[in-house]
C-alpha cells in the first residue's frame, strides 16, 4: 500500500474539531498532509456554553504534530463564511470541508420547544448548508474541485425515542448533501454525508456501547472514511450517504416499492386498506 500522503498540499476546514469525529477527523487530515483552519465553540455535550480555549489546546496538539493549523471559536452557524476566508487568506484556497458541529438534545417531541429545535436546526442543519454555499462557491471559483463531507446521524433513517429534533436535522443534511452533490458535479465539487455510529462523548452513556470495546467503535474508524472522501481516491464519489460502525463501512440506498395501481381515478380510501401490503411491501 502506497505511503504518500492523501491530502498533501490540500487546505481543509474541520468544524466540530475540538472532540469526537470532529478531532479524529482534523488528526486523520493531518496525518495525510492537510493544512486545517479547525473550528469549535467549545460548548458541552448539550450546546451550553463558550471556551476559546479547547479548540486552541487542540491547534497546539496538531501544531506539535507537525501540521499547519489556524483555529477558530466562533459559532458555526454565523462562522461558515469567515471559516472559508481565513483558509484562503492564509493559504490562497480551500479543498476540503468536514461539517462536524453538532450536539446532544435527548427530547420527545412533544417536550421540545421552539427554541430548543431552532437551536438544533441552525447547528445540523443551517451551519452546513452555509458551509456548503461558501466552500462551494469558493471552490466553484478556484476551477480545482474540491469534497465536502457533512457528518449526520443514524436518527435520520430509523426512528429514535427522544431524537425527533435531531433526526429531523440530519435527515435534512443528507438531502442537502444529496441534492448539492446534483448541483455541483460540474465543477468537480463532491458533497457526500457520513452516518458514523461510534463512541464519543455524546454517545458513550448509550446501552449500545454499554457491552463493546472503547476501541471497538471510534471516532478513527470513522475519520478513515472522511479523510478518504476528502482525498482524490474518490474522485468519482459523490451523493452517498455511507455509514461507519467500527470496522464496517456500508451505505445508505433509498428505493420505491413497486406499489399498488388503482384503476379508473382516484381510489377510494377504502381501497388503500385492501392494497396496503401492495403499497408497502
Amino acid at each position: 500500500m502506497s505511503t504518500e500522503r492523501l491530502l498533501a498540499g490540500k487546505v481543509v476546514v474541520v468544524t466540530g474539531a475540538a472532540g469526537g469525529i470532529g478531532r479524529a477527523a482534523a488528526e486523520a487530515c493531518a496525518r495525510e498532509g492537510a493544512r486545517l483552519v479547525v473550528s469549535d465553540l467549545g460548548c458541552d455535550r448539550e450546546g451550553a456554553g463558550v471556551d476559546a480555549g479547547v479548540i486552541a489546546r487542540v491547534a497546539s496538539e496538531l501544531r506539535a504534530s507537525g501540521a499547519e493549523v489556524i483555529e477558530d471559536a466562533s459559532d458555526v452557524v454565523t462562522a461558515a463564511t469567515s471559516l472559508v476566508a481565513l483558509a484562503r487568506d492564509r493559504w490562497g484556497r480551500i479543498d476540503g470541508v468536514v461539517s462536524s458541529a453538532g450536539f446532544v438534545l435527548d427530547r420527545s417531541v412533544l417536550k421540545t420547544d421552539d427554541a430548543s429545535l431552532s437551536r438544533a436546526l441552525d447547528v445540523h442543519v443551517r451551519a452546513p448548508f452555509a458551509l456548503v454555499r461558501a466552500a462551494g462557491a469558493a471552490m466553484v471559483e478556484q476551477k480545482e474541485g474540491g469534497s465536502i463531507v457533512l457528518v449526520a446521524g443514524p436518527a435520520a433513517y430509523f426512528g429514535v425515542r427522544g431524537q425527533a429534533a435531531l433526526g429531523a436535522a440530519h435527515a435534512a443534511t443528507i438531502a442537502l448533501a444529496r441534492s448539492a452533490s446534483l448541483e455541483l458535479r460540474r465543477h468537480e465539487v463532491r458533497v457526500n454525508a457520513v452516518v458514523p455510529t461510534a463512541r464519543t462523548r455524546a454517545t458513550a452513556d448509550l446501552p449500545t456501547f454499554a457491552a463493546i470495546p472503547e476501541s471497538a467503535m471510534s471516532p478513527a474508524h470513522v475519520a478513515a472514511m472522511i479523510a478518504f472522501l476528502l482525498s482524490s481516491l474518490a474522485a468519482d464519489v459523490s451523493g452517498e450517504a455511507v455509514g461507519v460502525a467500527g470496522a464496517r463501512a456500508y451505505a445508505f440506498k433509498t428505493k420505491e416499492t413497486a406499489g399498488a395501481f388503482a384503476e379508473g381515478g382516484p381510489a377510494d380510501p377504502r381501497w388503500f386498506a385492501e392494497k396496503w401490503r401492495d403499497v408497502t411491501r
